[in-house]
């Protein structure tokens, strides 16, 4: 693989401390790069340097001649004053870039509901962020830097920019390093993950599942970390390998090692007990929507119906996460459910026990605390009990959310984003609710704190109402999701992958909505401001293998021909099952190798990466041999 870019004995002090100390890394052509690491590790950081926009005070950073780089950070804005349509695509004439598939697909995919004309200083920063997103990916890259890019997208936009980096180079083309706290995505877009910490960087191969397996295997070998570290990482591998059906099918994660890695971890969640808790705290009856409506009255005088005779019987020690896009109105609903809003038709009914909270996305309950020091503000409440019976101290629960000795004295205005959210989170608990409503609770935190936030509400004795655009969460501490459409609360059996397919199903069948659209227009079907003509819809295909007025022609095999595929087929899958097994049994012996052999482990990589990239040659094969049996 060519070398793209690298970075050579970097290191990085802005005087506070060390960021980076003699780091070496570098991009290849194929490189799908997760970074990960507490917040204020260096991470940021790092993708800075290696873009060229952070000089190192140390060491140096070499890129091949004629590579370009295009950069996405958290602090990117567009120039306010240009046009949604000129952010994206500058002054390209309609035909250069309505003729390109792949930026109509960039539109359709981030910005199908913002006019093209729409000045960008006019939109929220959500929309802006998004636009910023589009103008990036637009681009002809060689490597992109993406830093927290999943910001301000709903679940399906997340889906829809993982499928678009998996298909935007060809194989082993391209480079992506990428830095965000969403687990989910990290696993769908990367291959290999890079741990900052400590002003160094660790490598690990595979997306975050597998990080999570080689990280809890090194720290048992070197007992680098302590317990409660390790427990509390294993207990995320046991929830990786047993609750998310999607990812224990991947082959290099079902080996012994991880096997005898959980063998003695308990369930993530004791749900007899919990239900057995909560029903005790709470009685049988928690929220019952009946019939609610809710309905606004715009400055026009027009009413718009946000929700519609929605009937929901909320039961004790239920965990249950919504979705919904933005405006569909997951938070009118929440408001029904904390009594913040009166249903303008039908009725809420709570139970005479119930005490809730609410994690709101802001975090104005910490004003009134700006000048007290973390532990003075904690000091006020005692201990909680939690499902197993064991009762928490405020002081201990702060050092399971991550806070250090030197954290409890500093002033709450004095804390980072991700430590006022965890303090925001520790203060709700402390108050004892026994129904609890988070909304976008992950905010500023990474992957360390929310493995360690979902292990605490793991054993929280209540009943938990979830609204996030981290799907990764929603799997993770709910057990079953609904979806807020049109108006009504729809029940999810098929969980996140449901909601997507679903709502991508229902934005097909519109047919245009949007100014973008959500199906890529034709060049002549896009005036210069990106505007649509109307289009009939495609009718579905007919038994006949007629659509509409065009014929689709059908291919016909013969006998011989269908013989010959389907023996290519069994070879082809045969062949595939034989490698995973290889790989496998690599990923074995490379878990229990000298980990202090680099070179041992390094062959052992390439020969996982030579299996891999055989397997998805097959993959491949495999799929247009039944593509063509189908046919």
């Amino acid at each position: 693989m060519a070398h793209l870019l690298g970075a050579q004995s970097i290191g990085l002090d802005f005087g506070t401390g060390t960021v980076l100390k003699d780091v070496t890394v570098g991009l290849e052509d194929g490189d799908r790069i997760g970074i990960v690491g507490s917040n204020g590790a260096g991470k940021s950081s790092l993708m800075a340097i290696l873009a060229g926009r952070l000089a190192p005070h140390d060491g140096q950073v070499t890129a091949t001649r004629g590579t370009r780089v295009g950069v996405l950070d958290q602090s990117d804005h567009v120039d306010e004053d240009l046009t949604v349509l000129e952010a994206i695509v500058g002054d390209a004439d309609t035909h250069e870039w309505a003729g390109d598939a792949r930026v109509r697909d960039i539109m359709s995919g981030l910005v199908p509901d913002l006019p093209a004309d729409a000045v960008v200083g006019s939109l929220s920063g959500g929309q802006q962020r998004r636009v910023a997103l589009a103008a990036v990916l637009t681009g002809e890259h060689d490597v992109v830097f993406l830093d927290e890019p999943t910001n301000h997208l709903d679940v399906e936009g997340v889906a829809w920019l993982a499928e678009h980096l998996n298909r935007r180079w060809a194989r082993g083309r391209g480079a992506l390093a990428v830095v965000t706290h969403d687990r989910w995505f990290l696993d769908a877009v990367t291959d290999r993950t890079w741990e900052v910490h400590d002003g160094t960087v660790d490598m690990y191969e595979g997306g975050y599942a597998a990080y999570v397996l080689q990280r809890v295997e090194r720290d048992r070998i070197a007992a680098a970390t302590e317990a409660k570290r390790q427990n509390l990482m294993r207990k995320e591998l046991a929830w990786l390998q047993r609750g998310a059906p999607a990812r224990t099918s991947k082959p290099k994660f079902r080996i012994d090692a991880a096997n005898a890695l959980i063998a003695d971890v308990p369930p993530v969640r004791d749900q007899v007990q919990l239900t057995r808790m909560a029903t005790a705290r709470l009685g049988k009856d928690v929220v019952e929507l009946i019939r609610c409506s809710v309905a606004y009255t715009a400055a026009d005088g027009s009413t718009r119906e946000v929700l519609h005779e929605v009937d929901w019987n909320i039961g004790p020690g239920e965990r249950t996460g919504i979705l919904g896009e933005n405006g569909a109105g997951k938070s009118t609903l929440l408001r029904l459910i904390t009594g913040d809003q009166e249903p303008t038709g039908g009725r809420v009914k709570t139970g005479m026990t119930v005490r809730v909270a609410q994690l709101s996305q802001q975090l104005a309950e910490l004003d009134q605390h700006a000048e007290e020091r973390v532990s003075g503000v904690v000091k006020q409440f005692s201990s909680i009990e939690l499902a197993d019976g064991s009762e928490m101290t405020p002081t201990q629960l702060l050092e399971r959310l991550g806070f250090t000795s030197a954290q409890l004295k500093t002033q709450v205005k004095r804390l980072s984003g991700g430590q006022r959210r965890r303090l925001q989170l520790l203060l709700v608990l402390l108050s004892e609710p026994n129904v609890l409503v988070l909304d976008e609770p992950t905010n500023d935190l990474d992957t360390d704190v929310l493995a360690a936030m979902e292990d605490l509400l793991d054993s929280w004795p209540g009943t938990l109402i979830v609204v996030s655009h981290d799907r990764y969460l929603l799997e993770r501490v709910t057990d079953q999701q609904y979806a807020v459409l049109d108006g009504g609360l729809r029940h999810l059996p098929g969980g996140v992958d449901e909601y997507v397919e679903l709502t991508r199903t229902r934005r097909a069948a519109a047919d245009g909505v949007g100014t973008f659209g959500s199906s890529a227009p034709s060049a002549d079907n896009v005036n210069r401001h990106g505007s649509r003509h109307a289009e009939p819809a495609t009718a579905s295909a007919s038994p006949t293998g007629v659509s509409g007025a065009n014929p689709v022609q059908t291919v016909r095999l013969s006998g011989a021909e269908r013989r010959t595929l389907e023996k290519e087929l069994q070879s082809v899958e045969r062949r595939m099952a034989k490698v995973g097994e290889l790989i496998e049994g690599v990923h074995h012996e490379m878990v229990m190798h000298d980990q202090a052999d680099f070179a041992g482990l390094a062959a052992l990589t390439k020969q996982i990466g030579d299996l891999e990239e055989e397997n998805a040659g097959l993959e491949e094969r495999w799929l247009e041999l039944s593509e063509e049996l189908g046919a």
